[in-house]
């Protein structure tokens, strides 16, 4: 078998002994993870193909440093939309690197991006055991965040002037953008300083890794409010529930939880467009029969609204809680005016539970997550890995290269869509 080696930039040799030889002598647990181990970038191929596999480094802990955790000074920053499992994330950053590596100077950058620009008024904070002691039962982010584009020239200006040697980001597809071009501007100046992004959103549309934290909790969530809207559209003849989640571009959370409630009858997902006529005749067609019905829609289906003149964030996303984007009241609207025009009694409710859902404390399993990936990448950061993100690959821990991972997307696939239209018997809606 060939594979093909996607490596992320290396800042140079290891040259400091790594302070977990002296915590884990003779340990079962004592071995240091080598360059040589692989993680094959694809779970099933086709050997009859003779196109190489790719394959990633495996992320862990090395037994050589590039930096001198004594005199090395970090950064964490949180950008782009809140996301269960966030403050679980600076929290595992900084106890790894405060009492497995001994880096006391560990920095938390406000408001994203915006704290690492000169002039900015985000001053940054200094991160403490204590300082983040029960943070991780939060939600949101204790650093706070913002979305919108800064110039990495300038930021790469204020990481070079306050002395940061380690870069941690944490965001979604925007920072994992932005990071490597900070990385980039960074390499091209000839700086020896890491960057290393931690991947978070709840959308799960990050390429390559298994999936983002946070998604679980969102699913979790999502599906309570799948549930709570089957009780509502059983309790009243004729009754129909709308159920609005977020996903952007990507439909996983209103897939997953729609296969984890078992109770919605259409899912409505960007990745697949529908016919609204067909939609609305389906339902009718559905109360005649069953008496009720639970539609659950992803917000991104809102982009078949938008005009050249759509309303976008900082970010330059679609606005899709707009009132002329927003697809959930759309939807109850012209389900409500169909089943009038068919002069059907009926009830018709819609549940949008999008914000306290990402901004809820995660889950027990998220925790887990964000706990691992925290680890592994200050041991990519350590051991002088930049440009990278860190993430699971097929249930084992990895190192992608950020322009691997932003030059592909992730979204919804046909077998998925597939069990879910399975799962709720929805026809053909094109």
């Amino acid at each position: 078998m060939i594979t093909q080696e996607m490596d992320p930039p290396t800042l140079g040799e290891g040259v400091f002994a790594s302070p977990l030889s002296a915590l884990r002598a003779g340990a079962a647990t004592a071995s240091f993870v080598s360059a040589e181990e692989r993680v094959l970038a694809g779970a099933a191929f086709d050997k009859r193909s003779s196109q190489p596999l790719r394959s990633f480094e495996r992320a862990g802990p090395r037994a050589r440093l590039f930096f001198d955790p004594a005199r090395t000074r970090a950064a964490v920053v949180t950008c782009g939309g809140i996301c269960p499992g966030i403050n679980s994330a600076v929290r595992g950053l900084l106890l790894e690197l405060h009492h497995v590596y001994g880096v006391r100077d560990v920095l938390g950058v406000r408001y994203g991006f915006e704290g690492l620009v000169a002039g900015a008024a985000h001053d940054p904070v200094t991160l403490t055991p204590e300082r983040v002691r029960s943070i991780h039962r939060l939600g949101g982010s204790v650093l706070g965040t913002s979305r919108g584009a800064q110039p990495p020239a300038a930021i790469a200006d204020t990481l070079e002037r306050r002395k940061i040697d380690v870069l941690f980001t944490i965001g979604g597809e925007g920072t994992l953008r932005a990071a490597g071009s900070i990385a980039s501007e960074i390499t091209r100046r000839g700086l020896p300083i890491g960057v290393v992004a931690v991947p978070k959103t709840i959308d799960n549309d990050i390429a390559i890794i298994d999936k983002s934290f946070g998604f679980d909790t969102a699913v979790e969530h999502a599906r309570r409010a799948i549930d709570a809207a089957h009780t509502e559209a059983t309790g009243a003849r004729n009754g129909v529930c709308i159920v609005k989640l977020m996903g952007r571009d990507a439909g996983f959370v209103a897939a997953a939880a729609t296969l984890a409630s078992t109770e919605a009858n259409f899912c409505l997902l960007p990745e697949f467009p529908f016919s609204l006529t067909r939609l609305l005749e389906a339902v009718a067609e559905r109360l005649a029969r069953r008496g009720h019905a639970v539609i659950v829609v992803a917000e991104g289906c809102g982009a078949t609204l938008a005009g050249a003149d759509a309303e976008r964030d900082a970010s330059g996303n679609l606005r899709y809680s707009s009132d002329a984007l927003d697809v959930g009241p759309r939807l109850r609207d012209a389900v409500i005016t169909h089943l009038h025009a068919r002069g059907m009694a009926f009830t018709v409710k819609y549940i949008d539970p999008s914000y306290t859902i990402r901004s809820a404390p995660p889950s027990s399993s998220d925790d887990i997550y964000c706990g691992e990936l925290a680890r592994n990448a200050v041991h990519a950061a350590m051991a002088g890995r930049t440009g990278t993100l860190v993430g699971r690959v097929h249930g084992v821990y990895a190192h992608v290269p950020i322009p691997l991972a932003i030059s592909q997307v992730r979204r919804v696939d046909d077998q998925l869509f597939r069990t879910v239209c399975e799962l709720t018997g929805q026809p053909t809606l094109q």
